[in-house]
């Protein structure tokens, strides 16, 4: 098949990112020929691989947004590809992966934690009311033919928001490398994590990943350490956020509070750490929680996360009941990195990880694709629309990278 991956960028950081990579690396490896359309590429093209740069408005981001999910389309078109999937806001493709849900649930959750002005700004937003609008015409029948959900919530949540048929929208769970991710580094990992940020060798050391620290519900997790703080536990947050410069100066006197910043070494911090939390406002799959799963490191995190659909019972006690509620995050904490609990919960963490492949993932696309492509009529009404329907661009010239 001569397949089409849309996204803004091409890049190695973010979750949708990575997918969006393995994605292209694997349908390679599987013999087909495959084309990605970006707007910028922030990484380095796999071997192989044909490469199509969007037009578009970078800055302000409505514009980008606005120009992305205008113009890809078209720009496909003129390819002539035999199916496109889609991992981005776009106003047409066949296949659709949604790495975050509906766009008009994320905004409703941010305004039931937001205050009256804050609220009133998610309303009024262009780019947000932008985002609804390509989301809208995305996820309609003219948009997509198939939705990918990453976890039966996003599937819930998207077929709440819009109505949407249950026939069309499938959900494939993201896979998890596990070479990377994996449990042989921990007593190297442990040492050194703690000697780095000077943490006691008999402390708890409690791990938060993420960027984007409101939506992640850092917030949540900061309340705890305000409050009442877990005693012997040590609070190591890894990632970035626009914010970071000045929480580094609100907490630089409480030495349990540490703000390691963004990393590319994450296995690293999952191997070292005691337990991952990630009380998150709007989460869907949580990569972050397969790839702490995959280091054997338990994870407390809030109800819906697809990275558990697979858990135990055991596990399963790491999904909050009130994420709001200090006291119930406090008592898990403590209770999920026991010592005397710990090497059970590590094994079943690793156990569960174990069941997400990326051979499992490229299967269930892999199969959605060749579907729709055996239904030609899908395929020749789609690129006829889409040239019709949007202003011709100039497109670059498809280049293959060797």
């Amino acid at each position: 098949m001569k397949i089409a991956l849309a996204h803004k960028r091409l890049d190695l950081r973010g979750g949708t990112e990575r997918v969006f990579l393995q994605t292209a690396i694997g349908l390679r490896d599987r013999g087909h020929e495959v084309h990605l359309f970006c707007l910028k590429f922030c990484a380095p093209v796999p071997q192989g691989i044909f490469t199509h740069r969007v037009p578009g408005v970078f800055w302000p981001r409505t514009a980008r947004l606005l120009t992305f999910g205008l113009l890809a389309p078209q720009c496909i078109a003129r390819v002539g590809c035999d199916v496109t999937m889609s991992f981005d806001r776009i106003v047409r493709q066949d296949l659709f992966r949604s790495g975050g849900g509906a766009h008009k649930s994320f905004i409703a959750k941010m305004q039931l934690h937001s205050g009256a002005l804050k609220s009133m700004w998610y309303q009024l937003s262009a780019y947000h009311r932008t985002a609804l609008a390509i989301e809208k015409r995305q996820l309609s029948p003219s948009g997509s033919w198939k939705i990918i959900a990453v976890c039966e919530q996003t599937r819930r949540e998207m077929i709440d928001a819009y109505g949407i048929d249950y026939s069309r929208v499938e959900v494939i769970h993201n896979g998890v490398d596990h070479k990377r991710f994996n449990t042989a580094l921990r007593q190297e990992c442990m040492k050194r994590i703690r000697a780095e940020f000077g943490i006691p060798g008999d402390a708890r050391v409690v791990l938060f990943v993420g960027t984007g620290f409101r939506r992640k519900g850092l917030d949540r997790l900061l309340d705890v350490w305000r409050h009442d703080a877990p005693p012997q536990c040590y609070l190591l947050v890894v990632g970035n956020d626009s914010y970071l410069a000045s929480l580094r100066k609100i907490w630089r006197d409480n030495k349990q509070v540490i703000f390691a910043g963004p990393r590319s070494n994450v296995e690293e911090f999952y191997a070292g750490a005691d337990l991952l939390v990630l009380p998150s406002v709007q989460e869907a799959f949580g990569n972050v929680v397969l790839e702490a799963l995959a280091c054997g490191l338990p994870v407390l995190t809030v109800p819906g996360v697809g990275a558990l659909d697979k858990a135990g019972e055991a596990l399963r006690e790491g999904i909050l009941k009130d994420p709001d509620d200090p006291a119930e995050i406090r008592a898990k904490i403590l209770r999920l990195s026991n010592p005397l609990r710990w090497p059970s919960l590590s094994r079943q963490s690793r156990a569960v990880a174990e069941k997400y492949t990326w051979e499992a993932y490229l299967d269930q696309v892999e199969g959605l694709l060749l579907e729709f492509v055996q239904s030609s009529t899908h395929s020749t009404t789609r690129i006829i629309n889409a040239r019709s329907e949007l202003t011709p661009v100039l497109l670059s010239t498809p280049q293959k990278v060797s």
